[in-house]
C-alpha cells in the first residue's frame, strides 16, 4: 500500500495550506492586536458584537469543527461513532463558556476600525427598531444571498466553459 495516495496528497496539501493561511492570518491581525484601545471604546465595541450576535458565530464554528473531527475520526475508525460522539459533544459543552474570549477579540478588531464616536452611531443604530431587525434579519439575509451567489456562480461557470470553448473551437482546438 502506497503512502502517497490521492487522499493522503489531498490532506497533506490541506494541511499545508492551513497552517500558511494560519500564519497569514496571524501575521495581519498582529498589527491590531497589538494596538492600545481605549476601554470605553472597547466596551462600545463589544456591545455592537453582542447587539449583532445574532447568527452564533462562536457556537456554529464550535459545532462544525466538531462535525468535521467527527467525520476525520470516524472515516478511519468507523467501530467508535459512538464514544467518538459522546466525547465531541464532551468537548463543545467545554469550549461552552468561552464565547467571549472571541467576541472580545472581535469587539478589538472594531474598536482599531472605528474612532469612539462612530462606535457610539453604530451602537445607537443598532439599538434601534431598526437596527435590531436588521440584526435579526441578517442571518437569513446572508443564507439567501449565498443560495443566489451559488445560482449565479452555477450559471457563470457553464456559461464561462461554453465561451472559453467556443473561442478554442475559433481557433480549431476542439475539447
Amino acid at each position: 500500500m502506497a503512502f502517497w495516495t490521492n487522499g493522503n496528497m489531498m490532506r497533506g496539501a490541506k494541511a499545508v495550506m492551513g497552517a500558511v493561511l494560519t500564519a497569514g492570518i496571524i501575521a495581519v491581525s498582529a498589527p491590531v492586536f497589538a494596538q492600545e484601545v481605549a476601554p470605553e471604546q472597547l466596551a462600545l465595541a463589544r456591545k455592537y458584537i453582542d447587539l449583532t450576535d445574532r447568527g452564533a458565530v462562536f457556537e456554529t464554528t464550535v459545532v462544525e469543527i466538531g462535525i468535521d473531527t467527527m467525520r476525520q475520526i470516524v472515516t478511519q475508525n468507523p467501530e467508535i461513532v459512538e464514544q467518538t460522539n459522546t466525547i465531541i459533544g464532551e468537548v463543545i459543552a467545554e469550549y461552552r463558556g468561552r464565547k467571549g474570549e472571541l467576541l472580545d477579540q472581535f469587539a478589538r478588531v472594531y474598536a482599531i476600525r472605528f474612532t469612539l464616536e462612530e462606535l457610539t452611531e453604530i451602537v445607537a443604530f443598532y439599538e434601534s427598531p431598526t437596527g435590531q431587525k436588521l440584526a435579526t434579519a441578517n442571518s437569513e439575509v446572508n443564507a439567501d444571498l449565498r443560495r443566489v451567489l451559488q445560482v449565479y456562480t452555477n450559471n457563470l461557470r457553464t456559461e464561462f466553459f461554453a465561451k472559453v470553448r467556443s473561442a478554442l473551437r475559433a481557433q480549431g482546438v476542439e475539447i
